[in-house]
Protein backbone atom coordinates (compact mmCIF):
# COMPACT_ATOMS: atom_id res chain seq x y z
CA UNK A 1 0.00 0.00 0.00
CA UNK A 2 2.66 2.43 1.10
CA UNK A 3 4.36 1.47 -2.15
CA UNK A 4 1.28 2.80 -4.07
CA UNK A 5 0.90 6.14 -2.60
CA UNK A 6 4.45 6.74 -3.58
CA UNK A 7 3.57 6.15 -7.09
CA UNK A 8 0.73 8.44 -6.17
CA UNK A 9 2.55 11.49 -4.85
CA UNK A 10 4.51 12.34 -7.95
CA UNK A 11 1.01 12.08 -10.66
CA UNK A 12 -0.81 13.92 -7.90
CA UNK A 13 2.06 16.38 -7.33
CA UNK A 14 1.97 17.37 -10.97
CA UNK A 15 -1.86 17.28 -11.64
CA UNK A 16 -1.94 19.96 -8.75
CA UNK A 17 1.03 22.31 -10.61
CA UNK A 18 -1.29 22.03 -13.75
CA UNK A 19 -4.61 22.88 -11.79
CA UNK A 20 -2.48 25.95 -10.39
CA UNK A 21 -1.00 27.19 -13.66
CA UNK A 22 -4.95 26.70 -15.07
CA UNK A 23 -6.28 29.03 -12.77
CA UNK A 24 -3.71 31.19 -12.64
CA UNK A 25 -3.72 31.26 -16.12
CA UNK A 26 -7.67 32.16 -16.21
CA UNK A 27 -7.67 34.74 -13.46
CA UNK A 28 -4.95 36.58 -15.56
CA UNK A 29 -6.67 36.56 -18.76
CA UNK A 30 -9.90 38.02 -17.44
CA UNK A 31 -7.77 40.89 -15.48
CA UNK A 32 -6.82 41.68 -18.60
CA UNK A 33 -9.90 41.48 -20.51
CA UNK A 34 -11.17 43.83 -17.91
CA UNK A 35 -8.91 45.99 -18.61
CA UNK A 36 -9.00 45.92 -22.11
CA UNK A 37 -12.97 46.93 -22.02
CA UNK A 38 -12.04 50.09 -20.03
CA UNK A 39 -11.40 53.78 -21.79
CA UNK A 40 -7.66 54.30 -21.36
CA UNK A 41 -7.19 57.16 -19.32
CA UNK A 42 -5.21 59.96 -21.29
CA UNK A 43 -5.27 63.60 -20.56
CA UNK A 44 -5.48 65.45 -23.51
CA UNK A 45 -6.42 69.35 -24.76
CA UNK A 46 -9.07 70.21 -27.19
CA UNK A 47 -8.65 73.09 -29.68
CA UNK A 48 -9.36 75.28 -27.16
CA UNK A 49 -6.34 74.46 -24.70
CA UNK A 50 -9.05 72.55 -22.09
CA UNK A 51 -7.79 69.32 -20.33
CA UNK A 52 -9.91 66.42 -21.32
CA UNK A 53 -9.36 63.19 -19.39
CA UNK A 54 -10.23 60.46 -21.99
CA UNK A 55 -11.02 58.06 -19.03
CA UNK A 56 -14.44 60.10 -19.13
CA UNK A 57 -15.34 60.28 -22.31
CA UNK A 58 -17.90 57.70 -21.95
CA UNK A 59 -21.31 58.98 -20.56
CA UNK A 60 -23.58 56.09 -19.51
CA UNK A 61 -26.36 54.63 -21.78
CA UNK A 62 -24.77 57.13 -24.82
CA UNK A 63 -23.35 55.10 -28.09
CA UNK A 64 -19.58 56.66 -28.67
CA UNK A 65 -17.35 56.88 -31.80
CA UNK A 66 -14.12 57.70 -31.39
CA UNK A 67 -12.28 57.95 -34.81
CA UNK A 68 -8.67 58.98 -35.10
CA UNK A 69 -7.80 61.06 -37.73
CA UNK A 70 -4.95 63.30 -38.96
CA UNK A 71 -4.96 66.38 -41.61
CA UNK A 72 -2.35 64.75 -43.85
CA UNK A 73 -4.65 61.56 -43.98
CA UNK A 74 -7.29 61.96 -47.37
CA UNK A 75 -9.46 59.05 -46.25
CA UNK A 76 -9.50 60.06 -42.20
CA UNK A 77 -10.61 63.58 -43.50
CA UNK A 78 -12.97 61.91 -46.06
CA UNK A 79 -14.64 59.77 -43.62
CA UNK A 80 -15.06 62.49 -40.91
CA UNK A 81 -16.09 64.58 -43.66
CA UNK A 82 -18.93 62.22 -44.61
CA UNK A 83 -19.99 61.30 -41.11
CA UNK A 84 -20.39 65.34 -40.69
CA UNK A 85 -23.72 64.56 -43.19
CA UNK A 86 -25.07 62.08 -40.92
CA UNK A 87 -23.95 63.66 -37.16
CA UNK A 88 -27.14 65.57 -36.68
CA UNK A 89 -29.59 62.84 -37.75
CA UNK A 90 -27.26 60.22 -35.94
CA UNK A 91 -27.43 62.09 -32.33
CA UNK A 92 -31.56 62.79 -32.73
CA UNK A 93 -32.40 59.45 -33.80
CA UNK A 94 -29.35 57.53 -31.53
CA UNK A 95 -27.84 60.05 -28.77
CA UNK A 96 -24.19 58.90 -30.15
CA UNK A 97 -21.55 61.06 -29.75
CA UNK A 98 -18.54 61.58 -32.12
CA UNK A 99 -15.29 62.79 -30.76
CA UNK A 100 -12.37 63.19 -33.64
CA UNK A 101 -9.02 62.87 -32.39
CA UNK A 102 -5.82 64.09 -33.98
CA UNK A 103 -2.73 62.24 -34.02
CA UNK A 104 -1.10 65.45 -35.94
CA UNK A 105 2.60 65.88 -34.38
CA UNK A 106 4.04 69.09 -33.73
CA UNK A 107 5.01 69.91 -36.95
CA UNK A 108 1.71 69.43 -38.05
CA UNK A 109 -0.75 70.45 -35.39
CA UNK A 110 -0.80 74.20 -36.20
CA UNK A 111 -3.28 73.00 -39.34
CA UNK A 112 -5.58 71.40 -37.23
CA UNK A 113 -8.24 74.48 -36.43
CA UNK A 114 -7.68 76.31 -39.88
CA UNK A 115 -8.51 72.65 -40.89
CA UNK A 116 -11.59 72.38 -38.73
CA UNK A 117 -12.86 75.77 -38.89
CA UNK A 118 -12.74 75.42 -42.91
CA UNK A 119 -14.85 72.17 -42.67
CA UNK A 120 -17.37 73.03 -39.75
CA UNK A 121 -17.28 69.47 -38.08
CA UNK A 122 -20.22 69.95 -36.03
CA UNK A 123 -18.50 67.04 -32.66
CA UNK A 124 -15.26 67.90 -30.75
CA UNK A 125 -12.06 67.43 -32.28
CA UNK A 126 -9.29 66.08 -29.41
CA UNK A 127 -5.05 66.38 -29.96
CA UNK A 128 -3.03 63.81 -29.21
CA UNK A 129 0.09 64.97 -30.55
CA UNK A 130 2.51 62.16 -28.43
CA UNK A 131 -0.04 59.49 -30.03
CA UNK A 132 -0.39 58.58 -25.95
CA UNK A 133 -4.44 58.02 -26.61
CA UNK A 134 -3.24 56.44 -29.87
CA UNK A 135 -1.41 53.45 -28.40
CA UNK A 136 -3.20 53.16 -25.68
CA UNK A 137 -6.24 52.17 -28.21
CA UNK A 138 -3.73 50.22 -29.95
CA UNK A 139 -4.23 52.76 -33.00
CA UNK A 140 -1.28 51.70 -35.74
CA UNK A 141 -2.09 53.65 -38.37
CA UNK A 142 -4.92 56.34 -39.47
CA UNK A 143 -7.88 56.23 -40.07
CA UNK A 144 -8.96 54.14 -37.14
CA UNK A 145 -12.36 54.48 -35.65
CA UNK A 146 -13.81 52.58 -32.70
CA UNK A 147 -17.62 52.24 -31.77
CA UNK A 148 -18.95 51.78 -28.05
CA UNK A 149 -21.85 51.42 -27.10
CA UNK A 150 -24.20 53.14 -24.27
CA UNK A 151 -22.57 50.74 -21.49
CA UNK A 152 -18.93 51.48 -22.61
CA UNK A 153 -18.51 47.88 -24.67
CA UNK A 154 -16.70 48.25 -27.74
CA UNK A 155 -18.56 46.95 -30.58
CA UNK A 156 -16.87 47.84 -33.83
CA UNK A 157 -13.41 49.14 -34.74
CA UNK A 158 -12.46 49.71 -38.53
CA UNK A 159 -8.36 50.65 -39.71
CA UNK A 160 -9.56 52.11 -42.70
CA UNK A 161 -11.78 53.95 -44.91
CA UNK A 162 -14.27 53.24 -47.68
CA UNK A 163 -16.84 55.23 -49.02
CA UNK A 164 -20.10 54.10 -48.19
CA UNK A 165 -18.68 53.35 -44.41
CA UNK A 166 -20.95 55.61 -42.87
CA UNK A 167 -23.98 53.51 -43.83
CA UNK A 168 -22.08 50.50 -41.77
CA UNK A 169 -21.89 52.88 -39.06
CA UNK A 170 -25.51 53.64 -39.00
CA UNK A 171 -26.79 50.28 -39.01
CA UNK A 172 -24.39 49.56 -36.20
CA UNK A 173 -26.35 52.34 -34.11
CA UNK A 174 -29.72 51.89 -35.49
CA UNK A 175 -28.60 47.93 -33.96
CA UNK A 176 -27.58 49.22 -30.65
Amino acid sequence: MAFAYQLLIPFVSHQFDTMKNFIFTALLLLTVGSLAAQMPNVSLKDLYGKTVNTGELLEEGKPMIISFWATWCSPCKRELNNYAEYYEDWQDEYGVELIAVSIDDQRTANRVAPYINSVEWPYSVLLDPNRSFARAMQVNNVPHTFIFDGSGKLIWQNNNYSDGDEEEVEEILRNL
